[in-house]
């Protein structure tokens, strides 16, 4: 009889316990914090013939604006597809931006 008093008792602590975990949520919640990232990018949809500032040429791409200082970067894909692809390549490619201009986003203050 000594073994099921011990055993009810057990039960008994880790229900407490459960409910004052569950209790606890009600009476003090968490506050909700929305995430920041480190970089305000807008990445325009779809690709883009992108021209090169020195005009040596054109270049499938993605078009990224930097929200922060309206800088626009143009990101070569080399094809249609929406990241940098080359089958030739066996490895991940990087795709170095380059710079297709800047938005006066400071000029909307006046």
């Amino acid at each position: 009889m000594r073994k099921d008093g011990v055993t009810n008792f057990l039960l008994l602590l880790i229900a407490v316990a459960l409910i004052a975990i569950a209790v606890k949520r009600y009476i003090d919640p968490a506050p909700a914090e929305a995430q920041t990232s480190a970089h305000s990018f807008y990445i325009e949809p779809g690709v883009q013939m992108l021209r090169m500032p020195n005009g040596s040429g054109q270049v499938y791409g993605k078009v990224v604006v930097d929200l922060r200082n309206g800088k626009i970067w143009g990101f070569p894909t080399g094809s249609l597809n929406p990241y940098p692809s080359y089958p030739t390549d066996n490895k991940p490619t990087v795709s170095r931006p380059f710079a297709l201009g800047r938005f006066a986003f400071e000029d909307t203050d006046k």
